[in-house]
């Protein structure tokens, strides 16, 4: 009986004990988050502060360890870090290894290269608690190959014009209201650069061509002035490009008539090209809608090149209407890199980001995903010139293979005209040459 009495004790305290245990001593749920965006632990290492978060990598980063400290599902999100130039290399060899990501970033113009290796998520959004009637049409057409949703969109991202207006100020470019003034046409764009050159000395136009990661900037504004000719590289069907057409000329035209002028610098790669427009090396940058809160922070800056002012605008139209180069970052779930655990904690991490998509757009500077969104998206700084973008963006059809293939190729073949004087003719016919193999390899 006393041993009895001695052991009641004891059996209620442990009952007690395990039914008391805190969340955080119960398993964790880890899931592997595949990503490129770059890596900024010295800044963003442990902050959770989404409203101070600045530029991709910060905003990821905020976003990855906000999660990880505050949700009540015990799962651990683990980054997996990737440069963005091999990324998908990195991808297809870990496929192959069976080393498989829980969650992984993807443009959508790869996505019709790996319908096979990823689940199909319309199923699973209600589920998630995710509405596909809020993407934008963009981002709906984006992640749907075949009728068939393969990805949650992340944003619409395009490319534009970011202008130094103390530049165009000094080269007599601004219209009444103090704003760049925008070319209409080729002409018009070539006595800007003109001007621009005789009264300041600087290029027209600041462009990295020379790292194996600056040939997409190129390529990008390529298929912008082939769209708004209303052109295609495929305009006979998805089994053979043509990069002969008028159209396709034009666009290689315009860059020829940059170099063979100087209007257009030459050899810088990703960081030169950055630093360039950063340091007022020149007028123009073409890049992308990422880079529009890292500007305004720098014009905020007293001493900055572009304290006098800064803007942007949507790659401009020269030619007949309004088009613009487009691409979404979406988010898979590669087949087998799941089990019904992290599948789960997937999809509760996958609603936690689509609840702050919005922190993504103002952060990370692309457009949401999320229609509801557009409107807020419209009031912060320079937004207003960009986001229309969604309604005029094109992309390539998912039925073209290769995608990044093809990006690559064109812009080493403009890197060329830019870099070493080839001319738009010889650059068509050698992208025609290489194309034939590009689609050999689909």
């Amino acid at each position: 009986m006393m041993l009895r009495r001695a052991l009641l004790p004891l059996a209620v305290t442990a009952l007690a004990t395990l039914w008391t245990t805190p969340a955080a001593a119960q398993p964790k749920t880890e899931i592997t988050f595949a990503r490129f965006f770059g890596a900024c632990e010295s800044d963003y290492g442990s902050s959770q502060d989404l409203a101070h978060a600045r530029g991709e990598c910060g905003v990821m980063t905020t976003l990855v360890n906000l999660f990880n400290a505050t949700n009540t599902d015990n799962i651990v999100v683990k980054p997996q870090i990737i440069e963005w130039g091999p990324y998908y290399q990195q991808l297809n060899a870990r496929i192959a290894a069976h080393d498989i990501p829980t969650i992984a970033v993807m443009h959508t113009a790869q996505l019709g290269d790996y319908t096979r290796y990823v689940e199909e998520l319309e199923p699973v959004f209600k589920e998630a608690g995710i509405d596909p009637a809020d993407f934008t049409p963009n981002a709906r057409a984006g992640v749907t190959v075949g009728g068939k949703i393969y990805a949650m969109p992340w944003d619409t991202h395009s490319w534009l014009w970011h202008f130094n207006v103390g530049l165009f100020k000094k080269a007599g470019l601004l219209d009444a209201t103090g704003q760049p003034l925008v070319p209409k046409t080729v002409d018009e764009m070539l006595a800007q650069a003109k001007q621009m050159k005789e009264k300041t000395g600087k290029p027209y136009i600041i462009i990295a061509t020379s790292g194996p990661g600056d040939f997409a900037n190129s390529a990008r504004g390529y298929y912008s002035w082939l769209y708004d000719q209303g052109g295609s590289i495929f305009p006979n069907g998805f089994e053979k490009a043509d990069f002969k057409t008028p159209e396709s000329l034009n666009s290689f035209r315009v860059f020829e008539a940059l170099a063979k002028n100087d209007y257009i610098t030459k050899g810088l790669d990703g960081s030169g090209g950055l630093g360039g427009f950063l340091n007022g090396v020149g007028a123009i940058y073409m890049t992308g809608t990422w880079r529009i809160d890292d500007f305004l922070a720098a014009s905020a800056k007293p001493d900055s090149p572009l304290a006098e002012g800064y803007t942007t605008r949507v790659f401009p139209n020269l030619f007949k209407s309004q088009a613009v180069w487009t691409d979404n970052h979406s988010w898979v779930l590669p087949k087998g890199g799941t089990t019904p655990a992290n599948r789960k904690a997937a999809l509760i991490f996958l609603k936690f980001m689509w609840d702050h998509n919005f922190d993504w757009a103002r952060g990370g500077g692309h457009l949401p995903a999320r229609q509801s969104l557009m409107t807020e998206y419209a009031k912060l700084p320079l937004r207003q010139y960009v986001v229309d973008i969604p309604t005029f963006g094109r992309a390539l059809p998912h039925d073209v293979r290769r995608q990044f293939g093809f990006q690559n190729m064109i812009g080493e073949e403009i890197a060329n005209i830019i870099n070493s004087g080839k001319t738009a003719d010889q650059a068509a016919d050698a992208a025609q040459e290489r194309s034939v193999a590009l689609l050999r390899g689909r």
